[in-house]
């Protein structure tokens, strides 16, 4: 895949290295002179590197934006990482735009009339997995996709839910959910209509639509 990334910070440097050791054809864009100068060659071998401000239509069409699989704005201005998604998304075309959201204030402009395909809010997810790791029998968001329609959460069983000694296939989830996977014991447990619930599992679920309060209630009750 073409990807391209803006913001040469931490997140977009790490970023690039993964991609770009997986394979992935990778620009990094940052609009700092000394940023570009003293990039780490060791780091990121492999790896174009351009000099220019991702939220102008000139630099995105000299990076090849046009031919981009993803765009992923990760710079640390959530201002500039929304113009960067719009232009990619309507100048470009691009079929996957990633956005950071360094604001959580700002987490509800991060969807589809932007241009943004997929936001991740490191606070909101931070937040959520502090609250998975210490609360049981809450229901926690974990992450946001598709604008804010689909969303990532996890529940830790209590002794008292509902769907202990259940089989999935007998929890009755809306047609809109599906649970991903079960965690037990330090374990991963693979999903199937037969499997049995038990209390302290962790049970992390894909919810689309409006069906969230249907699978709290048959989760946590």
């Amino acid at each position: 895949m073409k990807v391209i990334i803006a913001g040469a910070g931490s997140v977009g440097r790490y970023m690039a290295e993964q991609l770009q050791n997986s394979g992935h054809e990778v620009t990094l864009i940052d609009n700092q002179v000394n940023v570009v100068n003293n990039r780490p060659k060791d780091s990121t071998g492999g790896v174009t590197w351009h000099l220019g401000d991702a939220c102008e239509v000139a630099t995105l069409e000299a990076v090849g934006a046009a031919g981009a699989d993803i765009v992923a704005a990760v710079t640390g201005d959530d201002e500039d990482n929304l113009v960067i998604s719009l232009l990619s998304k309507q100048e470009f075309a691009v079929p996957r735009v990633l956005a950071r959201v360094n604001n959580p204030k700002n987490e509800w402009m991060f969807n589809d009339m932007w241009g943004v395909d997929v936001s991740v809010s490191t606070p909101h997810l931070l937040t959520g997995l502090v609250e998975e790791a210490v609360t049981v029998g809450s229901f926690v968001r974990l992450l946001s996709l598709e604008g804010g329609k689909a969303r990532l959460a996890e529940v830790t069983l209590a002794a008292n839910s509902p769907a202990i000694g259940k089989e999935l296939a007998a929890l009755g989830l809306p047609r809109e959910s599906t649970v991903v996977a079960v965690l037990r014991g330090g374990h991963v447990v693979v999903p199937r209509g037969d499997t049995i619930l038990q209390a302290a599992d962790e049970v992390v679920v894909l919810v689309t639509g409006g069906v969230e309060d249907d699978v709290r209630a048959a989760l946590v009750g």
